[in-house]
């Protein structure tokens, strides 16, 4: 699918790709295109579309070039960052001859809503560098925002963690094994994010040393960089917590499975003696003096008693429960 935007009077509208719209596009985005429509895009850009298998090439060289004066650049973004499983895909933008084209095999949001703001209000936007700068913004900004609600979602798991009782948590929201599931998605999810804003400074980098030099643009740049470091920061600083989460659930399951085992054992412990005395007074011989007793039954039931109390006491004194 091949959709193109033009720029009127400051805003971004909708053009067709034949006739009239091919001059007036700015911004042509590639969304899964076909054979057919990377022929189009070419014969009508004169250049070379790069397929799905170079895209996701990890070499530098294969993500950053140029032809000429058509600058390549291949940057990983996020997509369904809300639901269970996020996907992150490649996305090419293409920067010459006036225009820009962006060829990706997933949607992100960030696409769709760039292009519904920039048609109701101007974002500055006169060129397809300054264009490709605006959708660059748009990208890091949704980042910001999700690694901003990782980083409230992994406050709220430390709560539930360390603060139960003060939360009046559910016993759902105190089981680990969920805790634990909970924390590999969001590891999951912000080792994508870091792979996407690695790529995206790359790709910042160079921009800046092959667009025009004009002031504005250098300073969007260099903005657009500070913002993709600050947030590569803050979020390895969540990754580190992340992990701190994971060994700190796994020090509380251990904790609680010594409890467990510590109570087993001082039951057995406690029930042993007993036991012992029932054991020996319930064998069936003829010949045990303890059977003619008068007071024998209740000797035997207060021997049991004493034989669990000593123990108990004992283990209570040790600090042992």
């Amino acid at each position: 699918m091949i959709q193109a935007y033009a720029l009127q009077g400051g805003l971004l509208v909708p053009v067709a790709v034949t006739g009239e719209g091919r001059d007036a596009a700015v911004w042509i985005d590639m969304v899964a295109p076909t054979d057919a429509d990377e022929a189009l895009v070419e014969e009508w850009l004169g250049i070379d579309v790069p397929t799905r298998d170079e895209m996701d090439e990890i070499e530098l060289s294969s993500r950053l070039y140029s032809e000429g004066d058509v600058h390549f650049m291949t940057a990983a973004v996020t997509a369904n960052t809300h639901q269970e499983r996020p996907e992150i895909g490649s996305v090419t933008f293409i920067l010459g001859a006036g225009k820009l084209v962006t060829v990706r095999y997933i949607e992100p949001s960030t696409f769709t809503r760039f292009a519904e703001r920039a048609g109701r209000s101007p974002l500055g936007c006169t060129n397809a560098t300054s264009l490709l700068l605006a959708l660059l913004e748009a990208i890091v900004g949704r980042a910001a925002d999700v690694i901003e609600q990782v980083g409230s979602d992994i406050g709220d798991l430390s709560e539930r963690i360390f603060y139960p009782a003060a939360r009046k948590a559910s016993r759902r929201d105190r089981d680990f094994q969920l805790i634990l599931r909970k924390i590999g998605r969001k590891e999951e999810l912000l080792a994508s994010l870091q792979d996407s804003l690695h790529t995206l400074q790359r790709v910042a980098g160079y921009l800046a040393y092959v667009t025009d030099r004009e002031k504005d643009h250098r300073h969007r740049i260099r903005s657009l960089s500070r913002d993709v470091t600050s947030l590569a920061d803050y979020s390895e600083r969540l990754s580190q917590k992340i992990f701190f989460l994971l060994d700190a659930t796994l020090g509380m399951i251990s904790i609680e499975q010594n409890a467990i085992i510590k109570i087993v054992s001082v039951l057995a412990t406690i029930f042993m003696p007993p036991t012992l005395v029932a054991s020996i007074y319930g064998m069936n011989f003829d010949f045990m003096p303890e059977l003619h007793w008068t007071y024998g039954y209740p000797l035997a039931l207060l021997a049991m008693v004493a034989a669990a109390a000593l123990p108990f006491w004992y283990i209570k004194k040790k600090g042992w429960l």
